[in-house]
């Protein structure tokens, strides 16, 4: 990561955190026991351009009978206006929208609506995407390729959660515990406490943890297309710098060449911060 710069997006303000170095999000609770459940079941907002997906869910919620949409969104670009009309106790956001940035968009939803959980859907599970939705407050990401049934399990589990673990779809989760070298049971996040609102968790396990910020951002620039000379001015670095990042990245991600670096950037989600 470059020092300071005057602005961050949110999807920088994320790698960061990915990296082990920012803080938790702390995170209200809609009721004093700290569950987020109305008097009338789990209201839930979808917020997703996928029509037959938001279906399905429907469908589903409808079996199980304890949560209910409430709404639903084409894009975020009405988001926290429907938010503040429709009070939903979980918002479920697609990631990969028109409009604009998702994360930028829920981490201002979650300051203004403190008490308010979300968790991310998205067909891809990128280390980037992971990164981000933690960061930005989230309290769940789940896959478009899991189960109907396991979204639904792990938005009641959100729903009903006092300590803030962050809950994770199967194959989150089997990404995760491969990140990890193994472990990955269970639905929630438990490797660090479950405790999120106290601050004390850590993030999902992904292979961005094992890179420093500076090589987080070299990768960034990497995968936006910057050659090592103008990385090394971006950064106000010598190109001689920027090569050893390069290299002990490599060695870090098990790839072999700087088009592996990029090809990695772009497929995490990095080159889009």
């Amino acid at each position: 990561m470059p020092t300071q710069p005057a602005r961050q997006s949110g999807r920088e303000r994320t790698v960061r955190t990915a990296a082990g170095e920012g803080k938790a999000v702390k995170r209200g609770a809609s009721r004093a026991d700290g569950a987020a459940v109305s008097e009338t079941g789990v209201r839930v907002l979808c917020v997703d351009d996928h029509a037959v997906l938001v279906e399905g869910l429907k469908a589903q919620f409808a079996i199980d009978g304890r949560i209910r949409v409430v709404g639903r969104l084409a894009s975020a670009e009405r988001l926290l206006d429907e938010v503040a009309k429709l009070k939903p106790d979980v918002v479920l956001l697609d990631i990969e929208m028109p409009g604009p940035d998702v994360f930028e968009t829920a981490d201002r939803m979650r300051r203004q609506n403190p008490g308010l959980r979300f968790a991310f859907l998205s067909a891809h599970i990128r280390d980037g995407y992971l990164a981000a939705s933690y960061s930005c407050g989230a309290w769940g990401y789940f896959a478009k390729g899991d189960e109907l049934e396991d979204i639904v399990a792990g938005v009641r589990e959100i729903a009903r959660s006092t300590g803030g673990a962050f809950v994770m779809g199967p194959k989150v989760r089997q990404r995760c515990a491969s990140a990890a070298g193994g472990g990955g049971g269970g639905t929630a996040d438990k490797r660090a406490g479950a405790d999120r609102s106290a601050g004390g968790s850590s993030p999902p396990a992904t292979v961005l943890q094992s890179l420093t910020d500076r090589e987080l951002e070299v990768l960034r620039l990497i995968g936006k297309g910057l050659s090592r000379v103008e990385i090394a001015k971006e950064l106000s670095r010598s190109a001689k710098t920027i090569d050893g990042h390069q290299e002990r990245m490599m060695k870090k991600l098990g790839v072999e060449s700087r088009t592996d670096l990029m090809k990695f950037a772009i497929r995490e989600g990095l080159a889009e911060a």
